[in-house]
């Protein structure tokens, strides 16, 4: 569940048409994947190139504080400790855990960052790949050291964090890069811009107009691993969007695929006919997390906790009985109301 392929390609089709003369673009390379940035105003005496210091000055504190591929990066430090004494963590770091816990419960429990050695014994994080299913056995081990609420404890304060296990680890991929987009979104408003794109491996926030005084439209990817396109158009704006997909990254082994959605009550990847997810919200920290929880629950049991918690979601679930590129839609009530207050 909590590792990701960050490549899901995302077309701006509203922020790409036509030439403006105030609107900036630049991109990068960040958490292992790519940026993009589009802003559609000038931004004080700020020259891009000053702009994009900026942006990647913030970037790289983000990386440097809570990649699970830098062994020098805090949580890195925090997995590697054996130690059940507490440690004194970032804000940032409280604040996405705070977001995880809520998230955790809400969600059954699908969501949950401890979950990375159950990933690595899947061969979906850093350790590296696999190609055959682990034994139930190296499972189970792996499960005695997950558990959002019990594995890893906050204290009240949100101030220290400590393990109940010494090899409890936790895996940010699933918040952390909604996390860094949100913080570049809160450091372009304190320049004053009022509209701009913030991307982050297909993951985004989007607030105000294009340069086109028009809405943001974003081409949500069609979940075919043999075919890359679009799937449907969204419009919206001053919200964070996000998709968790299950369709790039897995293993085959005997006709089998293993995706690396990880079932967190079972330790295994995710058998459900449920493609992908994209989740709309507040922050795109907020979306990143509700993404892969609910591709994690499925199309049912994930509509339902869709409707209790009033989040604009979308499904991409695989038909039944057909091939592997038939696909049918599945919307929130909230979704379907964004979207329908878009065309008014």
């Amino acid at each position: 569940m909590l590792v990701r392929l960050f490549s899901f390609v995302f077309l701006l089709i509203g922020a790409a048409c036509g030439s403006a003369t105030e609107r900036i673009e630049f991109s990068g390379q960040t958490m292992g994947t790519t940026y993009n940035i589009v802003v559609t105003q000038q931004v004080g005496d700020l020259t891009p190139e000053a702009l994009q210091t900026t942006v990647e000055a913030r970037l790289e504190a983000v990386n440097a504080s809570y990649s699970n591929w830098d062994p020098q990066s805090e949580v890195s430090r925090f997995n590697s400790r054996e130690s059940l004494d507490p440690v004194v963590i970032s804000s940032g770091f409280r604040d996405m855990l705070r977001m995880a816990e809520t998230v955790h419960e809400a969600s059954d429990g699908k969501f949950d960052l401890t979950l990375r050695p159950v990933i690595e014994l899947w061969g979906f994080g850093p350790s590296g790949r696999v190609t055959q299913q682990p034994e139930q056995d190296a499972i189970d081990r792996a499960m005695s050291e997950v558990g959002q609420n019990t594995a890893i404890l906050l204290s009240a304060d949100g101030g220290k964090l400590r393990k109940t296990v010494p090899g409890a680890s936790i895996d940010l991929a699933a918040i952390a890069k909604g996390y860094g987009i949100d913080q570049i979104a809160a450091e372009l408003a304190g320049l004053g811009v009022e509209g701009f794109m913030v991307e982050i491996g297909g993951d985004l926030y989007v607030s105000g107009q294009t340069d086109r005084d028009s809405p943001w439209r974003i081409g949500i990817e069609r979940p075919d691993a043999g075919l890359q396109g679009v799937q449907q158009v969204i419009e919206f704006s001053d919200l964070g969007m996000a998709t968790s997909g299950d369709y790039r990254n897995y293993f085959e082994e005997d006709g089998i695929r293993y995706s690396h959605i990880i079932d967190a009550s079972t330790g295994r990847p995710i058998t459900h006919r449920t493609a992908s997810v994209t989740v709309l919200a507040g922050s795109a920290a907020l979306a990143d997390a509700w993404a892969t929880a609910l591709l994690a629950l499925g199309v049912d049991a994930g509509l339902s906790i869709a409707e209790e918690e009033e989040l604009a979601a979308l499904f991409i679930v695989r038909e039944e009985n057909t091939s592997a590129s038939d696909f049918k839609l599945v919307s929130s009530s909230h979704f379907e109301r964004l979207q329908a207050a878009q065309e008014d």
